[in-house]
């Protein structure tokens, strides 16, 4: 029986995943001689069309209107550009609270919103959000409105059916049934903070905004992205995090979070080995700024940060993502590895600055000689390359085809450390190299204006 039961739940999905929409029709009256698997299939399918029925009326069309000064926000390249600058959201408060892209509503104040009912209001702008790609309104009705309610998105997993509700090329509550593909998807390059879920369940032009929805009706995504030319491939704002941007929305209009203050770069399996750890077990600090929480923490340049408040850090997305959920003015409990041992810092987080603090070098790896020049640093040279610095090795030539180049270092760059060794001049430099054997590799920790990144080359002869 549940050999059979798994082939009618199969027959089941391949037979509704191609249906775009749905609508509810009182079921047949069940024959004495249907099969059971027939039975089972016309309960999947009522479960569904009833899912589908209730969760309509919470999804709204939503129509920017021109404004005085209003500019229009360019779309990113992976994000099709809807029709009219139409998109969808959902009502989340039968009061007349709506969440949707931040990309849907670009720099418009007023909304046209339009009902399942074809009635239409004007919503205002409560808040929005860049760096998560979410936005909340609000209208005004004289009666409550039907709304859906979040789930918790941490419970999704792969291969769970759910429905993508939205108005595709102005086609209205449009229906749409797929199972989850991916779960944690990062480096999309859509918004600053990305957890994304990826879905099968078609998306396209107009669905941005709108929700994703379990089996149980309850909002687990927000649909936010496809990718041009790839079929099934649709990406939606998890419901976890959408909740947590939403509250601060609503309370101040604006969202802040922690911050830390530290630059970081990904642990490559090249800089695992040469700080005594696994490669992808935490990030690498490659620079912590002054009198920021990480430094008064007492943080430093080569510590590999493997857990904040108890949770695993293994890129560099997640570690900027978690301390961003984090309010300023809390204390983090911070987990970190320094020349092979473990401690724990409490950090007391402040407010998010504008900052990039996450350095990224090519990973290109050759067979080559070290492949540069060095000097003394001068006041005239830290000038010319926007250095604030009065002491290391400045990078003046790196050659052609050299290891050197294929790393990412070029003219400007300043040498400030040779295998965790401060290097003040050519001759600390030339000390330092000398004492690596062909075959070995180096690791120098760089600054580039005012970026810094560690990098190992693997020294051969000249």
């Amino acid at each position: 029986m549940t050999h059979l039961y798994r082939v009618v739940i199969s027959l089941a999905f391949i037979t509704l995943l191609d249906v775009h929409s749905f609508a509810v029709a009182a079921p047949a009256a069940p024959k004495s001689s249907d099969s059971p698997g027939l039975r089972l299939l016309e309960e999947i399918q009522t479960v569904i069309t009833d899912l589908a029925e209730s969760a309509k009326p919470s999804v709204v069309n939503l129509t920017p209107l021109p404004g005085p000064g209003r500019g229009r926000e360019p779309l990113l390249q992976e994000r099709a550009p809807n029709a009219s600058g139409s998109g969808s959201g959902v009502i989340i408060d039968p009061d007349g609270y709506i969440v949707t892209n931040n990309h849907v509503i670009g720099d418009a104040m007023e909304i046209e919103v339009r009902f399942s009912d074809k009635s239409k209001l004007i919503a205002q702008v409560v808040g929005k959000d860049l760096d998560t790609d979410l936005a909340v309104l609000k209208v005004t009705a004289d009666h409550p409105l039907s709304s859906a309610k979040f789930g918790d998105s941490s419970s999704v997993r792969v291969g769970q059916w759910v429905l993508a509700v939205g108005n595709p090329f102005g086609l209205d509550r449009t229906v749409t049934l797929g199972v989850v593909s991916g779960i944690g998807r990062e480096n999309i390059n859509l918004s600053r903070y990305e957890n994304f879920i990826q879905t099968d369940a078609s998306i396209n032009p107009g669905n941005s905004g709108g929700p994703l929805f379990n089996l149980r009706g309850e909002i687990i995504g927000i649909n936010t992205a496809i990718i041009n030319f790839a079929q099934g491939i649709g990406f939606a704002i998890p419901s976890n995090m959408a909740k947590q941007v939403i509250q601060q929305l609503l309370a101040q209009g604006r969202v802040t979070r922690g911050w830390l203050g530290v630059g970081i770069q990904p642990l490559t399996m090249e800089l695992a080995r040469k700080f005594g750890v696994n490669e992808g077990d935490g990030v690498l600090v490659n620079e912590v700024f002054e009198k920021d929480p990480a430094a008064a923490a007492g943080i430093k340049p080569g510590d590999i940060l493997t857990r904040i408040e108890g949770i695993v850090i293994d890129t560099p997305n997640r570690l900027s993502r978690v301390v961003a959920g984090l309010l300023p003015g809390s204390t983090a409990k911070v987990e970190i590895v320094r020349d092979q041992q473990r401690l724990v810092l409490d950090v007391a987080l402040i407010e998010r600055r504008d900052h990039t603090v996450m350095t990224s070098l090519p990973q290109a790896r050759t067979e080559a000689k070290l492949g540069l020049d060095v000097q003394d640093l001068t006041p005239g040279l830290a000038d010319k390359f926007k250095l604030r610095e009065n002491r290391g090795v400045i990078i003046s030539k790196v050659e052609s085809g050299s290891l050197a180049q294929s790393e990412g270092l070029h003219e400007g760059d300043l040498i400030k450390e040779v295998n965790r060794v401060d290097i003040g001049s050519v001759g600390e430099f030339s000390s330092a190299v000398s004492k690596i054997r062909r075959g070995e590799t180096i690791l120098l920790r760089v600054l580039r204006e005012s970026r810094a990144f560690y990098v190992v080359l693997k020294l051969t002869d000249p």
